[in-house]
């Protein structure tokens, strides 16, 4: 994912500066969103990269290589807006100008190459998943040779920094020194900070890392006071004290604070340093060489033996604090042992044995002490030693220091008079040899200014002409989809005239019909508009459609069949149904406002995980896109499959299909003989060889063999059909566990279907408290529609409503559950129930309700009803009808068994009845 920090330049006036944002380059629409954070949900806005172009200015070597323009970048919009883009460093400025003149050629050229019905081309990236996925394979233009061989030519070799990519979100966003903010939080700060920094003053940097021995005496302390964690922040303390004073001065070392007694003549110091180094060198190189060696030997020296004071300075609290333990545990003990032979005259003799071990231990324990405090002691004689060795240290350091000032002044003076030696000597051809010697140096900056001038000329050269390369190409391209959509416009006009006349003579001809055994030339246009108004848009005849303005495509983008193959008449119905079809789909991509809500919704979650939310329920229930919908589903089925999925062990769908395939199971015969039975007008499981039908038999012999108690019910096969036309297998295996054992109640696909029973006559119910006038109808002619939704019941409308509807219903159904089915039941009778009431028989009334459904094409305002009309629609009735119910049935299924073994029993005792066999032993 291309990401990462950048600086923008953003506001007005004053406050106009440069701000560091998060960016996140989204390929589906080729936007660049930028964020506050990348823990923030919601972009605060986004750049067109698709229809920008980018350049930048190189700057002058040495004049601003470290200036705030010199990684900053221009993102020109059509508009002419131009957004000011800065990086931490050149090269991230190079790599983000590569990468986004890639992500903008990728995306224009997969957007020529696209269909020009954005129906039957969702966005590539997005399909992953699922057999629908496979119908829309990646589609780029076959690119001009030449342009792309030019563009690797002209292409800058670059790399990224770490605040370039995912793994710059854990980094804190770079801070620019030089770029100045005119916040009033960062004036009031920076304030405060100098304000402090005066109070501070100047005594505190002036102190010394090294110690007087007034402060490193040691006191007896309590153990609260050097706990481990007390003594490692006083130390912290001291080291940066001492760490400023090295800051603030010359000689870090505060003279003022050596005893007086210790310091010795100038003239003593200065012998025994030559009787030390017995080379005649010169005081520089004396002062260079070993003064600076003996004192950083001494401070090392200095700071170990202080470690080495705190480490002892532990031991002997650790020593203190147990010999006061002791001392306690003693008199404790002396305690005891008075006070029982005080109450203990007369006691048995085992008894005072174990007294007398009691006084053994006392005794020990005294021995004891007394070793450790004679290890105190010695402890103690050591830290006395350690501090004798300290304060030695410090009379030398005292002595070298007053050495190091002398020499100082030596070396000054000769520095001085050696100066003026030469001023005096060598006026005349000093000044040549320097002129000389600044005249060169200055071409030799000049030389190398230009030389970094060329360099960064040549790069920007290159990102130039490549830019120029892209944008020609661009063009090109635009234009040539113009020539091609005005020729297609001319095309299709002249077309629309012939198909007018074409449609007079027709309205002539059924005007004024002609019964003659010739065949009138206008009949002869009749049939061949007929004929034509049949065929069906196919991949073996690309040229129609360029001729054909209203062809219908063979298969819908689902894989569904839009046209049957048998009857004419039907024929002449789906087609017309599917041009209406078209016609909404048209009328809704207009009005683009719930795609641009998903893309708004989909960029927030970018940086954050989705989770349920009314806004989220909101869309979902309005339709996920095509191109959404396998991520969406996946994300629903995960959602509610979360405790199954952690409790089994990965790889558990594949253990469960080879466990189905090598043993012997019992539903393998019934799924075989419902594989092409299942979904045949859907070109992914129409034949034997269809990819989806081995996907389709793995899904439900797995199930099968996880569910035994189900095994495989005909309805399930549906189901997972539907599944996997946008899931993987192990996915659309997790869907149809999320139906089965999630959404609906036990019973529901098993061999009595009770739970599909009993939802039927909760239908019911809800028919007449939400639609009581057509419930009173279907009362009125004794018409039991239960027998039409049941099957929409048991596979969620599959094959009883138009694709379109299905699909969105699904939508609905996998993220709220199993009231969907009901939501969206009443609504198609809502929808048609002024027609249905106009019925006034029971057989024209049933012979409507088989496929009244498929002439509902309007999916918005299916779904408006659904969620808007049949409102309030609590689950806790649905829940109470059910329990209701479900006794209910229960008692029938019980009284039907009761009567069926009264049967059984009688026909064996009559001789007549014997013959008689029921409908279970029929089938059997």
């Amino acid at each position: 994912k291309l990401c990462g920090y950048l600086q923008k330049l953003s506001g007005k006036g004053p406050l106009r500066g440069f701000r560091s944002r998060w960016f996140v380059f989204d390929p589906r629409r080729c936007y660049l969103y930028y964020f506050k954070g990348p823990q923030e949900a919601l972009p605060l806005g986004h750049l067109d990269i698709a229809s920008a172009c980018f350049s930048y200015h190189q700057p002058e070597a040495g004049a601003t290589a470290a200036g705030d323009e010199a990684a900053a970048f221009e993102v020109h919009s059509p508009s002419g807006a131009v957004a000011v883009l800065k990086a931490a460093t050149r090269q991230d400025m190079t790599y983000w100008l590569q990468e986004l003149q890639q992500k903008r050629w990728e995306y224009c050229n997969n957007l020529d190459a696209a269909k020009r019905d954005s129906r039957t081309s969702p966005t590539p990236s997005d399909l992953s998943k699922g057999l629908v996925a496979k119908d829309n394979p990646g589609s780029i233009l076959s690119q001009n040779a030449s342009a792309e061989r030019a563009r690797n030519i002209l292409a800058v070799e670059t790399s990224p920094t770490d605040l370039v990519g995912e793994q710059a979100a854990s980094q804190p966003a770079p801070v620019q020194p030089s770029a100045i903010n005119f916040s009033l939080k960062q004036w009031s700060t920076e304030i405060k900070n100098s304000m402090s920094s005066l109070r501070k003053g100047n005594n505190e940097n002036r102190r010394s890392i090294f110690y007087t021995t007034e402060e490193w005496e040691m006191l007896d302390p309590t153990p609260k006071d050097l706990e481990d964690s007390m003594a490692l922040e006083e130390k912290r303390k001291h080291l940066a004290e001492g760490s400023k004073g090295l800051t603030t001065s010359a000689f870090p070392f505060d003279f003022g604070r050596i005893p007086h007694k210790t310091r010795r003549p100038l003239r003593d110091m200065i012998a025994s340093s030559r009787n030390r180094n017995s080379s005649d060198s010169s005081p520089t190189e004396w002062y260079a060489g070993n003064g600076n060696k003996l004192v950083s030997e001494l401070q090392l020296k200095y700071q170990s033996q202080q470690e080495e004071l705190e480490k002892l300075k532990k031991d002997l609290l650790s020593q203190k604090e147990l010999v006061r333990l002791l001392q306690q545990t003693v008199r404790s003990s002396q305690y005891d042992k008075y006070f029982a032979s005080r109450l203990c005259e007369g006691v048995p003799k085992d008894k005072l044995e174990l007294l007398h071990q009691k006084d053994d231990q006392i005794l020990g324990l005294n021995n004891q002490l007394e070793k450790l405090n004679l290890e105190k002691d010695s402890l103690q004689q050591e830290v006395k030693n350690l501090k004798c060795k300290v304060g030695e240290l410090n009379e030398q350091l005292g002595m070298l220091m007053e050495t190091i000032q002398a020499k100082d002044e030596v070396i000054m003076k000769l520095s001085r008079q050696l100066s003026e030696c030469e001023d005096n000597t060598t006026s005349q051809s000093g000044a040549v040899n320097s002129s000389m010697a600044a005249c060169t140096n200055k071409e030799l900056q000049e030389l190398d200014r230009l030389k970094d001038n060329l360099q960064g000329y040549k790069t920007q050269n290159k990102f130039l002409n490549k830019e120029i390369l892209e944008l020609s190409a661009l063009r090109r391209n635009a234009e040539a989809r113009e020539r091609e959509w005005q020729a297609k416009y001319t095309s299709l006009e002249a077309k629309l005239c012939q198909i007018e006349s074409k449609y007079l003579i027709l309205l002539q001809e059924m005007k004024n019909p002609v019964c003659s055994e010739e065949q009138s030339p206008a009949r002869e246009v009749i049939t061949q508009l007929l004929e034509d108004a049949l065929k069906a848009e196919t991949s073996e005849q690309p040229e129609q459609a360029f001729f054909k303005p209203h062809l219908v495509s063979e298969y819908d983008i689902y894989g569904f069949q839009t046209v049957p193959e048998d009857d004419d008449e039907e024929k002449l119905v789906a087609k017309s149904r599917a041009l209406d079809l078209r016609s909404l789909s048209l009328s809704e991509n207009r009005e683009i406002s719930t795609g641009v809500k998903w893309e708004n919704y989909l960029a927030s979650t970018m940086n954050r995980e989705m989770i349920r939310c009314v806004e989220l329920k909101n869309l979902i229930r309005s339709g996920i896109p095509h191109e959404h919908r396998s991520k969406m589903w996946k994300w629903c089925v995960n959602l509610h499959v979360k405790k199954f999925k952690d409790s089994t062990v990965p790889g558990y769908f594949q253990t469960l299909l080879q466990n189905a395939l090598e043993k012997q199971n019992p539903a393998s015969k019934q799924i075989e003989l419902d594989l092409l039975r299942t979904l045949p007008n859907n070109k992914h499981y129409s034949s034997p060889t269809s990819e989806g039908i081995q996907k389709l038999r793995n899904v439900l012999l797995a199930f099968s063999w996880r569910n035994p108690d189900i095994g495989y019910c005909q309805g399930l096969n549906r189901l997972v059909a539907i599944a996997l036309l946008y899931l993987e297998q192990e996915d659309a295996f997790w869907c149809l566990v999320t139906i089965v054992e999630v959404f609906m109640p036990r019973d529901y696909y098993t061999k009595t279907l009770l739970g599909s029973q009993v939802d039927q006559r909760v239908f019911k119910d809800l028919m007449s408290e939400k639609l009581p006038r057509l419930h009173a109808h279907f009362e009125q002619y004794k018409v039991d529609y239960t027998l039409i939704t049941f099957n929409w019941f048991l596979v969620v409308f599959v094959d009883s409503v138009v694709s379109d509807i299905l699909f969105k219903i699904w939508d609905s159904f996998l993220y709220e559950g199993p009231k969907v089915i009901f939501r969206f039941a009443l609504a198609l009778f809502k929808y048609k129930e002024e027609e249905i009431l106009k019925l006034q028989d029971s057989m024209s009334i049933f012979k409507y309700l088989r496929y009244f459904t498929r002439t509902i094409l309007d999916a918005r305002k299916l779904t408006g009803i659904a969620f808007g009309d049949l409102n309030p629609f609590p689950l806790r009735q649905i829940r109470n009808r059910r329990t209701y119910h479900l006794e209910k049935v229960r008692l029938e299924l019980t009284e039907l068994e009761a009567i069926r073994e009264d049967f059984l029993r009688e026909r064996e005792t009559c001789v007549e009845k014997r013959d008689l066999i029921s409908d279970d032993e029929e089938d059997s």
